[in-house]
Order: C-alpha cells, then structure tokens, then sequence
C-alpha cells in the first residue's frame, strides 16, 4: 500500500540517558491503545519512530505527538511490510527496532458463527502481521547489527480462551514464534521477545467494556504494556514472553515442567 508521511511538532520531554536514544523504531497498529502508548514511551526515551496504522488520521496525530513519521500500512500484505521497512531505512537510515503490534479481534468461532472472512482477517493482522513484518524487518537490522523485535501476542497465548479460541490459537501462534525465534535469532545479535497483556486499553476490549464492568474486572493501562516493552527494549533477554496482570509486576512466563523431545534417562 502507499501511505503518507506525516512530520510532527517536536517530541516531548526525553530522556537523555535511555539507552534507546537515537535508536529507530517501527511500530505498527500505533494509532491508538498499546501501539500509541509504546510509540510515546520510545519518543519520550528519544527514539525515532514510523507510527504505521490504517488509520491514517489517527496515525498522522500520533505521528505529530512523537515528533515522527506515519506510514499507511496494512499489516496482512507482505508487500506492505517491505514498502514500511524501505520508507523507514529511506527516512532515518535503518532501522533498530520493530514493534509488531497490529491485530484484531477474531468475531467468529469454529461452529455455526464460522466466518472464512472473519477468520482470514484475523490469521491476516494478529499471526501474518508479526510472520510478514519479521520477515521484512531482518534484512534491516542485520545490516545494523542487531537489533530487537517485540511482538504484541496476549495473555489469551499462554491460557485457555473457550470464549474466543481462534483469537487464542493466533495469540498462541505469536508466543510459539516468540520462543522459537528468540535462540534462533540470537548469533546475529538480534532478540525477538513477545508481551502478553490481559485485558488492557485497546479498541478490541471495546465489546467486552461492559461485561468487564460487571464482573470488576480491572482494565489495563496502555501505558502500563509500554513500559513493559521498553523493559524488554532495554533488557538482554530473548526468546521471552512477558504477561502483565493487574496487581502482578510484569515477568517473564515461565515455561515450567513442558516435555522436551528427548528420551528420558531412565527410559
């Protein structure tokens, strides 16, 4: 897709010690909820950041806040992935790092409610977004020498959702790729970790506002998963997939106990 580019105000009060000062970052899904907050924290931690949305209104206004620039992306074409990469190597001179975030709610199930549509637009920004977006971001930062990917998967990744299980099975996927690509791609100096929020800020908590309400659920903070993705900006783990929970300090989940393929010793 083309987009447009869209040049802000300057940024907001940053921090000049952040190691992430002069890095460049993408980040993708950042009109609005966890995209928008992430894109904030990495302006204010004096990154320089391409806010990539469909949104193209609400992608320019963020854009403006950070001081960046907006590229229209749709994050299900490949294509459009390495049109996102080429503008930001073109604008900045590379690229550091890469917030896939981008997703939606699925709208369908697997019985009667079952929708190829639905389920294809989902597979296409939730699981394809962050297989496309890597694929297109590597070459980038192999040329920088590293660098790191964070991919915005769920706490619908690591538990059980019968309410929503196609949303879970994308959410999954992310975390399965998180774990796989993160010792893969560390001799080339690059890390791929995951954050798994619960219910947090967004527009796909929208539908289920009230029922949160009801149940005293509390809603999570956008601003509390962009903090937890400059902690693993600025960390040294890989291969990670850290859950946030209200009333919980966001960690690392840890894999306990899961049966490798080896053959036991006593075997």
């Amino acid at each position: 897709m083309t987009g447009a580019e869209g040049v802000a105000a300057p940024r907001r009060e940053q921090n000049d010690d952040s190691p992430l000062r002069g890095k460049v970052a993408i980040v993708t899904g950042a009109a609005s909820g966890l995209g928008r907050a992430t894109a904030l924290r990495l302006a204010e931690a004096g990154a320089r950041v391409v806010v990539a949305d469909l949104d193209v209104r609400g992608g320019r206004e963020v854009a403006d806040l950070v001081g960046g620039h907006f590229r229209a992306c749709d994050v299900s074409d490949l294509d459009a992935n390495h049109a996102l990469v080429e503008f930001t190597r073109e604008t900045y001179g590379g690229v550091d790092i890469a917030l896939l975030n981008a997703g939606v709610a699925t709208g369908c199930g697997v019985g009667e409610d079952f929708s190829p549509a639905l389920y294809r637009r989902a597979m296409g920004a939730n699981l394809d977004g962050v297989v496309f977006g890597t694929h297109a971001v590597l070459p980038a930062l192999r040329a920088r020498g590293g660098g790191s990917i964070v991919a915005t998967a769920s706490l619908a990744g690591l538990a059980a959702v019968p309410l929503d299980p196609l949303y879970a099975a994308n959410k999954h996927a992310v975390v399965g790729l998180a774990r796989s690509l993160g010792p893969a791609l560390a001799p080339e100096n690059v890390r791929f970790n995951a954050v798994c929020p619960g219910f947090a800020e967004s527009r796909i908590i929208d539908p289920l506002r009230g029922m949160l309400s009801e149940q005293g659920m509390p809603v999570i903070p956008a601003e509390t998963v962009a903090d937890t993705v400059v902690r693993i900006l600025t960390g040294d783990g890989t291969g990670e997939c850290w859950f946030i929970q209200p009333g919980r300090e966001p960690e690392p989940f840890r894999f306990r106990n899961v049966p490798g393929p080896g053959v036991p010793v006593d075997a």
